[in-house]
């Protein structure tokens, strides 16, 4: 457990519960939320960018809160553009063969 930093584990529960929170309430269209949770991890990613390159931010131990809320809500209008794989299968399909006689 020592190997693992603080700040990466605040960091994916503020996107988790984020994530979770913007596809409750934010009014869009009814939508998957795997791209929703891709476009919040996006927006905190950003979000720490800003704190890397010394730019004011309100963190919460080492995850850079303010920054990675905005960036998150804003990048949430692209989440429909996030390729989802289809449920269909690629393999042929087979036909039903004619019973033999």
């Amino acid at each position: 457990m020592g190997l693992i930093p603080p700040g990466l584990i605040v960091l994916v529960l503020a996107v988790l519960i984020t994530s979770q929170l913007i596809y409750a309430f934010v009014p869009f269209r009814r939508r998957s939320y795997v791209p929703i949770l891709l476009m919040t991890a996006l927006g905190f990613a950003l979000g720490q960018l800003w704190d890397y390159l010394g730019l004011p931010a309100l963190r919460l131990g080492q995850a850079n809160l303010v920054p990675a809320l905005i960036f998150a809500l804003f990048l949430q209008p692209l989440a429909r553009f996030v390729p989802r794989p289809s449920r269909e299968t690629k393999e042929p399909g087979t036909s039903n063969p004619a019973p033999p006689n």
